[in-house]
């Protein structure tokens, strides 16, 4: 067998022992798992309180918008660093690869003012 071939070999042996892994996990579950069902068990919440009215909450939409605007910041922190890393180390264009990320942080930094005047910063 030529080394091309006995390399995925090697990931099909390392796929076939990663699915029986879980289902010998899965099976010790079943076999191990105490199987007693009573009333109290099958109740919507297992604490020991009883339910009182609906589960279903509404949530103001403010929220995704603060966590939307945490990831939008998040990617570009995420962008930012490799960015200068690479910057530093080259001795291409380094005038395009600076106006590129310039065009980009104007663009993102610009959601801040848009945001607050829109009103989503308040949390009242």
């Amino acid at each position: 067998m030529s080394a091309y071939y006995q390399a995925y070999g090697t990931i099909i042996a390392l796929l076939i022992a990663g699915i029986a892994l879980v289902a010998v996990a899965f099976a010790l579950n079943r076999l191990v798992s105490p199987k007693k069902w009573y009333g109290a068990k099958r109740t919507t919440y297992e604490c020991g309180i009883d339910p009182v009215g609906v589960g279903w909450s509404q949530t103001h939409i403010r929220y995704y918008l603060f966590a939307f605007m945490f990831v939008v910041f998040d990617v570009e922190t995420l962008f930012v660093f490799p960015w200068a890393n690479v910057l530093g180390n080259t001795q291409g264009p380094q005038v395009f690869m600076l106006g590129v990320m310039l065009i980009f942080l104007f663009f993102v930094t610009i959601t801040l003012p848009y945001e607050y005047k829109k009103g989503v910063l308040k949390w009242v």
